[in-house]
């Protein structure tokens, strides 16, 4: 299991924004998008859209999804599904906790979502 990074306070991140983990930081090999859905609750994926290079942390969230800033298509925060053309691969997820005011990011750990 992958060890946690300790990404700031939950503070940092209004609802409806992101905020990109640099490579360099994840130990990935990708950034890290961290989301802070309209549902209250944070969501991680790797940043680049599945379908062509572009950052989703800048594009728009709407509920528990969000959408790329160029061909938009979407994808579940929750489970990284891809939900529309032209996106048919999933995004990677990565397992994100509230620990106090702190946000705990897993690189590699997959999220586990009930919904």
């Amino acid at each position: 299991m992958s060890e946690a990074i300790n990404i700031g306070s939950i503070d940092e991140i209004d609802e409806g924004e992101a905020k990109v983990i640099p490579a360099a930081e994840t130990g990935t090999g990708e950034d890290i998008a961290v989301f802070h859905a309209e549902d209250g609750n944070f969501y991680a994926l790797n940043d680049n859209c599945t379908h062509e290079t572009a950052s989703l942390a800048d594009g728009w969230i709407e509920g528990t999804e969000v959408e790329c800033p160029i061909h938009s298509a979407k994808f579940c925060l929750k489970k990284g599904t891809a939900l529309c053309m032209p996106a048919t691969v999933d995004a990677r997820t990565h397992k994100i906790e509230v620990s106090g005011d702190d946000l705990l990011l897993y690189p590699n750990v997959p999220a586990v979502v009930d919904a």
